[in-house]
């Protein structure tokens, strides 16, 4: 049953990460806290377990979603580069800012930014592009912010990327296409660091690289992949607003939860 989980939650963040662009990360944490904390994990460190996880799958949930918007030329690759310089430097940054957050902490700090993510994915708020794309050192610079951040959360870094891009007059769909591929070196960046950080940690169940959870990666992994494409095409066909409404709800409850 616990695998069965870990692939249907695959599939759904698959999903979420093709068609918003965010990685799936935003669903995959929460779900992997509750997951391992009915394990009885140690609960100093399921927190930072979920997060590094979620890190790691998000490789493979971005490898197809980057494919399908590329396909239909939506990535901007130069924006990407650049981007992608200060996005390592910020993960790594972040991965250790949350191994010095206790857990219960950790999980409420994630509750408070679910929360804030819930209010903007449901009044639909899109920040205008009122500015030109920056240089070189301003792409690098916002790397480095959302990488820290992406990683202290465990996402993919769409949620902030996209508003990001949008504000720079970058187009919406133009925008969660890049953010796909921005969000590959911010999982690698992340899982990396999460591994050394947690490695040889004794309160580490069994199956674990560091604070990476092997079993749910394959379980995640492996309908991830698939499900991305699906999310991909549906985001250049449909109008998502129905469904951001409702995701906004599940993250609205995940955080409340989250907070008691």
């Amino acid at each position: 049953m616990e695998f069965v989980l870990y692939l249907v939650l695959g599939g759904f963040a698959g999903v979420l990460a093709g068609l918003f662009g965010v990685g799936g990360g935003l669903i995959i944490v929460p779900v992997l806290v509750f997951s391992f904390s009915a394990h009885g994990f140690s609960p100093e460190i399921l927190t930072h377990l979920a997060v590094g996880t979620s890190l790691a799958t998000i490789i493979f949930t971005s490898i197809n979603s980057i494919l399908a918007h590329h396909r239909k030329g939506a990535v901007r690759w130069p924006l990407v580069l650049w981007m992608s310089l200060g996005i390592v430097l910020g993960a790594a940054l972040g991965s250790l800012t949350a191994a010095a957050i206790q857990g219960p902490m950790l999980q409420k700090i994630i509750g408070v930014f679910a929360i804030a993510m819930a209010i903007q994915m449901g009044i639909g708020f899109k920040p205008r592009g009122t500015r030109d794309v920056p240089g070189r050192p301003g792409l690098s610079a916002a790397g480095v912010v959302i990488g820290w951040a992406s990683a202290i959360f465990g996402i993919g870094g769409g949620s902030l990327t996209v508003p990001f891009l949008t504000w720079r007059s970058v187009s919406m769909q133009q925008a969660v296409a890049t953010s796909a591929a921005t969000g590959l070196p911010i999982a690698i960046a992340g899982a990396l660091s999460f591994m050394v950080v947690g490695w040889q940690d004794p309160r580490l169940p069994t199956w674990s690289l560091g604070f990476v959870y092997l079993p749910a990666v394959v379980g995640i992994a492996c309908t991830s992949m698939i499900f991305a494409r699906v999310g991909a095409n549906l985001a250049h066909r449909l109008s998502p607003r129905v469904l951001q409404r409702l995701f906004a709800l599940l993250l609205l409850g995940v955080g409340i939860n989250f907070l008691i």
